[in-house]
């Protein structure tokens, strides 16, 4: 039983990758650009890579890309496979989700594989715990924090947890053909991660209170104009309104999630000079 495990470099299936040859299962990591012979070449957005990526596979992790979709779901029905998993996203729940630049993509997907004559378990995320390295810069550099909306609130979920969950609905076939909204173990705003890995690494850390287009001309050259305004929206939506925790985390991996406190310890080395 083969299982395919698309994006292999991120830090999703990077950690599933591991869960699954620790239990001892067979695993066929795969990226756009495989990084050494060990990694099979899947590029969702190329069809022509999808036969060889499938071959002999019974189970997918996938990542939302809706480019190819229905030829991916073709081909891997063609090749036999069982079930697919897909890392989707808990935006598809807003209401704005068919015009959100950041749900439409999960969305699109999610419409492929329930349509689709395969088995299909639709992993629903919220906020990454990974998320905060986008704050590593200026922490190292020992600037302040631009923050719009520093009460905002999320759910940061540990890669690592999220990685458990897909191996468990991967190996269970009576988890299979579901939904999960999968949260944090915790609703907490920006302003308190930022006191979190204050206090992980020793120092205060600065916030600056910005305006949405302060924020968005400081990020220009890493998040696309839409994309940044689906980001505020979504925090302005989350000021002041702590998160909704949901227990589909617990209930696959069988203990809480693990805390921002517990990853932000173990990713100190990123926010040091």
């Amino acid at each position: 039983m083969t299982i395919l495990v698309t994006g292999a470099r991120g830090a999703v299936a990077t950690a599933l990758i591991d869960l699954l040859r620790q239990r001892g299962l067979p695993v066929r990591p795969a990226s756009s650009r495989p990084s050494d012979p060990s990694i099979a070449t899947c590029d969702l957005t190329d069809p022509a890579t999808f036969p060889a990526a499938l071959a002999g596979v019974s189970s997918v992790f996938l990542y939302a890309e809706p480019s190819y979709v229905d030829a991916f779901v073709k081909e891997a029905i063609t090749a036999g496979v069982e079930h697919i998993v897909l890392l989707s996203s808990s935006a598809v729940l807003a209401s704005d989700a068919e015009t959100n630049p950041l749900a439409k993509t999960h969305l699109d997907v999610e419409h492929a594989l329930t349509v689709a004559p395969v088995r299909s378990t639709l992993l629903r995320p919220g906020a990454f715990a990974g998320n905060a390295l986008a704050w590593a810069w200026p922490i190292k550099a020992g600037a302040p924090v631009s923050l719009p909306y520093p009460g905002s609130y999320n759910d940061p979920l540990h890669e690592t947890d999220l990685a458990e969950a897909a191996a468990t609905v991967l190996t269970d076939p009576a988890l299979g053909g579901r939904v999960y909204t999968l949260t944090g173990p915790e609703s907490i705003t920006c302003a308190a991660q930022i006191d979190v890995l204050s206090r992980v690494i020793g120092r205060d850390i600065a916030i600056r209170k910005v305006t949405r287009e302060e924020w968005k001309t400081e990020m220009a050259d890493y998040v696309s104009g839409p994309v940044a305004d689906a980001l505020l929206d979504w925090q302005q939506s989350n000021d002041g309104v702590p998160t909704e925790i949901t227990r589909d985390l617990e209930r696959l991996i069988g203990r809480p999630g693990r805390t921002f406190a517990t990853w932000a310890r173990e990713h100190a080395a990123a926010f040091q000079p």
